[in-house]
């Protein structure tokens, strides 16, 4: 079975990584044009370059959580592929093995003229005067807003061929990245992991909600898949 899932921020949250939007998020007191725009790169890239270096570090020194590792466990089970919107590498600490980052990755650093130039993000974080081999300022590996999703049509192309797909931790509310769950096959399974279950208005989609947490969630979830898997049978496996 093809399993594909779209992690957001409620999925590191229990990791100690803040989410974007909500009570207590990234954003509280700080404006998103301030820091996530490439307008706000061009008008004071040192703060900009500031604020992704404080996210840098504060990302290496978070961990996996159960959720995380779930996640990867289900490998030994399905074909697990994983587009997320979060810019941590938990997935990858995790043990998940296909992951498609569809907003960036923290761990990677680009030229700001051309962004086929990648490189690991410094240990001691990007600073002014840091350039690419053409000699163009880097930059952090971050879709900022107003910026091209350029992963956007191979993420269609996943949940295109999706048997089941897993929702996690997301709002649904930031685009592109909203339309993929209308973007599976009619009648494929999407099971919905937030506490706050954002609906999907969809009639021709089976649509099961887990309002819990990432990792409450994904035990729950882990055992209906498996049994699913098992034509009914209950599984622990270890799991």
């Amino acid at each position: 079975m093809k399993l594909i899932i779209l992690s957001g921020a409620g999925m590191s949250a229990e990791s100690g990584i803040p989410t974007f939007r909500g009570d207590g998020g990234l954003w509280e007191g700080l404006s998103v044009t301030e820091v996530a725009t490439p307008e706000a790169f061009k008008k004071n890239p040192e703060r900009v370059i500031r604020f992704y270096n404080e996210r840098h570090t504060s990302i290496l020194a978070a961990q996996p959580n159960p959720g995380h590792l779930i996640l990867a466990e289900l490998e030994q089970y399905f074909d697990v592929q994983i587009i997320t919107q979060n810019i941590d590498d938990l997935h990858e600490r995790a043990g998940s093995t296909k992951i498609l980052h569809l907003h960036g990755e923290i761990t990677k650093a680009r030229s700001s003229l051309y962004p086929e130039l990648l490189y690991p993000y410094p240990a001691s974080g990007i600073k002014l005067g840091d350039v690419c081999e053409k000699g163009a300022q880097l930059r952090p590996h971050i879709v900022w807003f107003g910026e091209n999703v350029s992963l956007m049509p191979e993420a269609t192309a996943l949940c295109e061929g999706a048997d089941a797909l897993l929702v996690i931790g997301t709002s649904l509310q930031v685009y592109p990245a909203n339309l993929l769950v209308y973007e599976v096959p009619y009648a494929c399974p999407i099971l919905v992991i937030d506490p706050e279950a954002p609906p999907i208005e969809s009639s021709k989609h089976q649509i099961q909600y887990f309002r819990t947490t990432a990792s409450e969630g994904m035990k729950q979830v882990k055992e209906h898949l498996l049994k699913m898997h098992s034509g009914g049978q209950s599984h622990d496996q270890g799991l």
